[in-house]
């Protein structure tokens, strides 16, 4: 029995320093915790379950606070716009050179450029013109410039040249002139007070909105001293000129204001009768009985 009890003994003891000298050592416990989960046997069978990515796999992080595409765009309508703009802004001929150096593709294969050339050529706001000194023209030859709105004004001269080569009585919208002409609003302001052209203006910012010529040998100007007679006659009212007018035999323009007022007092106010509210069915018959009005029983 005694044998027994020792051999149980001495195996305890022996788990025991086993333990022990696991759990002082550090180096052990630190491996421990670092060393991967081993798969399991299913794990490892299984051609479905993903494997983690490594570390050189993974896709770079991309700062997305920062545009993708930046310059003028890839596109050749994209570079057509800002060439467009470009032109508006120089008002003179450019090659071709110039609008690629501009939009930075110096790089882009040829066929682009042929592209951007091709389709600034039949721009309707781009006017082109070819080399005269070339009897063969080539995608890089020719100047481009931009084609205004209204073409030709860009002085007080061309304008009422302009004004006066129109055949309807239409205004001049004052924002297709700017198209070609952006500093026109002194000029048109100076030509208004030489009672040369007739403006129509904003009320809010006072700014030219469209423009009539106009014949300054028809303006007259009018003495002081008679502008302050003429302020001085009394208006009559319109039933005195109502009544000047039929007995000279003129037909006025408006009715009579007394036949006005006595039709008018006639007519009888009419006061518009109430509508009531309109019965309705009643769904709720079952409870007739708890929908009755007992106010009459209050003490």
């Amino acid at each position: 029995m005694s044998s027994y009890l020792e051999k149980q003994s001495s195996a305890f003891k022996g788990t025991l320093a086993s333990a022990a000298t696991k759990i002082s050592n550090p180096s052990t416990l630190k491996a421990a915790a670092l060393a991967p989960p081993s798969p399991s046997p299913s794990a490892a069978s299984d051609t479905t379950t993903p494997t983690a990515k490594r570390k050189r796999d993974a896709p770079p992080e991309v700062p997305y606070s920062q545009p993708q595409l930046t310059g003028y765009g890839l596109e050749v309508k994209t570079q057509m716009t800002f060439a467009v703009d470009k032109l508006k802004k120089e008002r003179k001929p450019m090659s071709l050179i110039d609008l690629i150096n501009h939009l930075s593709v110096q790089s882009h294969p040829e066929e682009h450029k042929k592209a951007l050339a091709e389709g600034l050529r039949r721009h309707p706001r781009v006017e082109w013109k070819p080399d005269p000194k070339l009897t063969e023209q080539t995608w890089l030859s020719g100047t481009f410039a931009h084609r205004p709105l209204i073409p030709g004004v860009h002085d007080s001269t061309t304008l009422l040249a302009y004004l006066q080569r129109k055949t309807d009585a239409s205004g001049l919208s004052v924002k297709d002139l700017k198209d070609g002409w952006p500093e026109c609003e002194e000029t048109l302001t100076n030509l208004e007070r030489q009672h040369k052209i007739l403006v129509v203006r904003t009320k809010k910012d006072n700014l030219p909105r469209y423009v009539w010529p106009n014949d300054p040998s028809l303006f007259h100007a009018v003495q002081p001293e008679f502008q302050a007679m003429w302020h001085r006659v009394p208006i009559p009212s319109i039933a005195d000129m109502h009544r000047k007018l039929v007995s000279v035999g003129q037909k006025p323009t408006s009715e009579d204001p007394h036949k006005i007022e006595l039709v008018s007092g006639n007519k009888a106010k009419v006061q518009k009768r109430r509508v009531g509210n309109r019965a309705s069915k009643a769904t709720n018959q079952h409870m007739t009985h708890l929908l009755q009005d007992y106010s009459k029983f209050r003490r």
